[in-house]
């Protein structure tokens, strides 16, 4: 049922996220004083509409997108006499950029709003200072259970239980686990006395950590370290404002990053995606994924043994994700996306300025029905491409640790 709910979640808040983005394009054009005279959300025959004054809102059969019809976008459309002072195309240069750029900027808002709403409301999983779990065992991999041969665990040895909260350690007051880690890791068969509550009642012990190899959380490389077989719980602790908004900066940067990664990559990716589908083999996690994995991956977060707060918090952050990806990926400058649109727009805004400092007469718009056949090729591109993720998502889906 988490599965399910993980799953529904995304492609709800993913229409919304679309109904949004067209928003976006509407609110600009009508800000302008251009004529809108459509708001679909999805594609296809139309299930239900609405006339408000000149704008026609209403619900499409395929939920695959969504749009708005400005008077005048491109020069395919017949602009009647009437119209021609609202058109797109009469509009400056400035405010046709800010019309075509709103869809993708509500994006980056969606995503900075989501990941402000998971810091501040529901915040993030962190490790507390009581113990969830006491392990048996030394295992001789940190993935491995135990086993009749591995030697009993110091922090069983010494006695210590699950609900233990641990306050100091020789002495020295901790309320934080990466403390209490980093003294286990340094202790590799040295005494460490810890100061645990238990029942409301202070106790303390004298334990030795077994020396294990281990890899190092920040390099990944294996070295020595202190073990004691001891697992913290996780509480969800809140940001206030000023730490949610360094927060949210922090994740919307890394995933930008991720994005243009992604993007560098894509070539590359396909391929290995495609070998993957086709030949067999192991799909990579950190691989291409669409719409259908992400509502996937949606639905495995959402069915972990994590607290409720911390399962929404991983769907909503997913979100926010494919939110800042489809806003850049929009604003690629390949019709037929905005981005597209947006380098035909600037095109003709450099040429008419060059032909001004020329003392040449207005160049005019660009001739978008010669770019036709760029665009089809683009967008047979991006639907083979859309196919062989979703045939991928479905035949090989990602699985999370």
């Amino acid at each position: 049922m988490s599965n399910l709910l993980g799953i529904v979640g995304f492609v709800l808040l993913l229409l919304i996220s679309v109904m949004v983005h067209e928003w976006g394009h509407f609110a600009a054009a009508r800000r302008f004083g251009m004529k809108v005279t459509e708001f679909f959300v999805g594609f296809g025959p139309k299930l239900w509409s609405v006339r408000r004054g000149e704008t026609e809102y209403g619900v499409k059969a395929i939920p695959a997108g969504g749009y708005v019809r400005i008077v005048g976008m491109t020069e395919l459309d017949q602009v009647e006499a009437e119209d021609e002072p609202r058109a797109f195309f009469r509009a400056p240069a400035g405010q046709r950029s800010v019309v075509l750029a709103a869809g993708s900027f509500m994006h980056f808002v969606i995503g900075a709003a989501l990941l402000l709403f998971v810091f501040m409301a529901l915040g993030s999983p962190t490790p507390s200072t009581t113990l969830t779990e006491v392990s048996t065992c030394v295992p001789a991999k940190a993935s491995a259970g135990c086993t009749s041969t591995d030697p009993v665990s110091p922090a069983a040895a010494a006695g210590l239980r699950a609900g233990d909260r641990i306050v100091a350690v020789d002495g020295t007051p901790v309320d934080a686990w990466a403390q209490i880690s980093a003294r286990i890791r340094a202790a590799a068969g040295a005494d460490l006395r810890l100061t645990f509550e238990r029942a409301g009642a202070r106790q303390e012990v004298t334990v030795t950590p077994a020396a294990v190899d281990r890899p190092d959380p920040d390099t990944g490389a294996t070295t020595r370290v202190g073990f004691l077989g001891v697992t913290p719980s996780t509480v969800m602790q809140r940001s206030g404002p000023v730490d949610a908004v360094k927060e949210t900066v922090t994740g919307i940067g890394g995933v930008l990053k991720g994005t243009a990664q992604a993007l560098w990559t894509l070539p590359q990716k396909t391929v290995e995606l495609a070998k993957v589908l086709f030949l067999g083999g192991e799909r990579d996690p950190n691989g291409l994924v669409g719409i259908v994995g992400a509502a996937d991956i949606s639905g495995q977060l959402a069915s972990t043994d994590a607290p409720v707060a911390a399962r929404v918090g991983d769907v909503l952050i997913v979100v926010a994700a494919f939110n800042v990806f489809v806003g850049v990926f929009n604003m690629l400058p390949l019709l037929p996306l905005d981005g597209g649109h947006l380098a035909v727009l600037w095109f003709e805004a450099l040429r008419s300025r060059w032909a001004r400092l020329r003392g040449r007469p207005d160049p005019g718009r660009v001739d978008t029905n010669r770019l036709l056949p760029f665009a089809y090729a683009v967008f047979v591109l991006f639907v083979g491409l859309t196919a062989l993720v979703v045939a991928a998502d479905i035949a090989k889906p990602v699985q999370l640790g």
